[in-house]
């Protein structure tokens, strides 16, 4: 019996992947949870065989939780969930050395089979989706760059951000103004979904 984390934020989405896995003799879900913050801490909790971690999660990301997930219970396998237009995304979790993906508009008879062959310890990619992710560069950011992007775009004010990362607000304005640059952006909401879609963020 493969047993399986579910991490899924959409109600409706997690009902219909439960339902379908229990549909399955050889696969047992042992937990679900809505929020990336959650993962670990119940993983530990039940031991699956595989976490199935959608990337877009709430609190912490997907992947953020599934590396720490690789970490602190290497005996789980991790298989992620993912839209096409994340390839971004997709090469961060590469990055991070997880090795199984799903497009989540799949057909639903793929996702127990992608569990099998993770529980397995084999890969699941699907090619055109690593080779999307592969035409993203590294990261044109330097880590403040990036930092102060990031905060930006959980909707801080320079002046939150500033008190925040101990800096002035004119140097976190530089620096937001020498990450819109770098990456060819029209503006800071521009250039903070350019760098989320490519993963650098």
């Amino acid at each position: 019996m493969i047993k399986v984390l579910l991490a899924e934020d959409m109600h409706m989405i997690r009902a219909a992947l439960t339902a379908l896995l229990r549909l399955e003799s050889d696969i047992e879900v042992v937990a679900e949870v809505t929020r990336g913050d959650e993962i670990v801490p119940e993983a530990l909790r039940t031991r699956p065989d595989v976490a199935v971690v959608d990337i877009d999660l709430p609190v912490v990301d997907g992947i953020t939780a599934a590396a720490e997930l690789r970490g602190l219970l290497p005996s789980c396998r991790i298989l992620v969930l993912t839209a096409m237009g994340q390839p971004g995304q997709v090469r961060r979790a590469l990055q991070a050395g997880i090795e199984a993906f799903l497009v989540k508009d799949a057909p639903g008879d793929r996702l127990a089979d992608a569990i099998r062959r993770t529980a397995q310890g084999l890969r699941v990619l699907d090619p055109e989706l690593v080779a999307s992710a592969m035409e993203y560069g590294a990261s044109p950011l330097t880590p403040r760059e990036a930092t102060v992007l990031k905060e930006a775009a959980h909707g801080a004010a320079a002046e939150e951000i500033a008190a925040r990362l101990h800096l002035s607000p004119g140097t976190v304005r530089n620096y937001l103004t020498s990450a819109i640059t770098k990456i060819g952006a029209r503006n800071k909401i521009d250039a903070i979904r350019m760098a989320q879609d490519a993963g650098w963020l």
